[in-house]
């Protein structure tokens, strides 16, 4: 799929740079960047819905212990 991406002057040079340094195409290493971020976002949504359940599961010893 092609998509098109607008991006600054400064943080086009240093995903130029990032590339070179990493013996990369500048669309593989965008892709790489964005493979994790999405990786990142998935996780800390795994780690919020776990806490969430956590907090749920154990209200009543969570109130007692802040007494």
């Amino acid at each position: 799929m092609v998509t098109t991406v607008n991006l600054p002057d400064t943080l086009h040079e240093r995903l130029k740079e990032l590339a070179e340094e990493e013996r990369r195409s500048m669309n593989a290493t965008i892709v790489v960047a964005v493979e994790e971020y999405v990786a990142a976002r998935s996780q800390r949504a795994k780690v919020r819905d776990f806490a969430r359940d956590v907090a749920e599961r154990d209200a009543e010893l969570l109130r007692r212990l802040a007494q």
